[in-house]
């Protein structure tokens, strides 16, 4: 079982015991002489017969052991936490708003990134699950979380273009509430949208309190291009471009730990799922064994007073 420590620079403290030995070493060198110098050689040979040779040294060697106890204590041992499953659940929240109709993406933005995902999640490991949401003026559950491959990649071939507008608040809320519905295991949303929020009951802050209420991680992917994307003339004979809110797709991986790629067609996107998936890995948690350590400090604290002090002590 792999043991970690939190302050490993502390167990240097572990060199004062060899050095404290020397000295204990050396003082019972001169006690010894300076009995030999002023007593009989009777009289020590009685004393050295007398006290038994371990019930002598037991009150050092205690410290000592007390010694290494408290500094490994210090340095806050740690091993993983047991779980029962490891993995993730990866729940994929994809804009399917009007604007994801643009054809800067071969063939479009959604189709692109409907590839784009499917791929990720024929690659991704068999003890992750994945479920896929939808959103465009709300949110809807394209598929639950699930390691079946083949369920998912039909799943999101079914996707159909929307004409609604961008409810990345709605989106994200349901993604947060699937990623993090299975226990143990890590919950990750990865967000794809090339709009601005505009729509629905929840804003892109209140998902992100909610993400940091379920502990879970946003990875956010702003779907931009290098030149304006024309979509529609309005009604007064305006034309309407596709914009991307990137300040708040930073403002949501920032504040979850997560990190924001932005993707300018459909090679970028693919490299940036392909990072995305190097980093889906299961987050050990540990757990510390530092009052392990202190309760054992203390047990022997007592015993060295009991050897020191009790019925037979050593010291009169």
């Amino acid at each position: 079982m792999e043991i970690q420590f939190e302050f490993l620079y502390a167990l240097f403290l572990l060199l004062l015991i060899p050095g404290l030995y020397i000295l204990y070493s050396k003082y019972n060198t001169e006690k010894k002489e300076s009995i030999l110098k002023f007593s009989s050689l009777k009289i020590v040979k009685k004393s050295v017969m007398g006290k038994n040779f371990s019930r002598k040294h037991l009150p050092f060697a205690l410290m000592m052991g007390i010694l290494a106890l408290a500094i490994v204590g210090l340095a806050n041992p740690q091993i993983p936490t047991l779980s029962a499953e490891k993995g993730i659940n990866l729940s994929i929240v994809l804009d399917g708003s009007e604007s994801m109709a643009a054809t800067d993406y071969a063939p479009t933005r959604l189709d692109a990134a409907k590839i784009a995902i499917s791929d990720l999640v024929t690659k991704i490991d068999s003890q992750n699950n994945v479920g896929i949401v939808l959103f465009e003026s709300g949110a809807a559950t394209v598929s639950y979380l699930s390691p079946d491959k083949e369920k998912l990649t039909n799943a999101i071939s079914s996707i159909q273009q929307g004409q609604g507008a961008t409810a990345i608040g709605d989106g994200l809320a349901l993604g947060i509430d699937m990623a993090s519905s299975i226990p143990d295991k890590r919950g990750i949303v990865i967000l794809l949208s090339d709009g601005v929020h505009n729509s629905g009951l929840l804003t892109p802050q209140e998902a992100i309190q909610y993400a940091k209420i379920n502990n879970v991680q946003i990875h956010t992917i702003g779907l931009g291009s290098i030149e304006h994307v024309f979509l529609r003339n309005d009604v007064y004979g305006e034309p309407q471009f596709a914009e991307l809110d990137e300040d708040t797709l930073i403002l949501i991986s920032q504040e979850t730990g997560g990190d924001y790629f932005k993707s300018l067609d459909e090679q970028t996107l693919d490299e940036i799922l392909l990072i995305l998936r190097s980093n889906l890995t299961y987050e050990i948690e540990y757990s510390t064994l530092r009052d392990w350590f202190i309760a054992a400090a203390i047990v022997l604290l007592l015993i060295d007073a009991y050897a020191i002090y009790g019925r037979y002590r050593i010291v009169a």
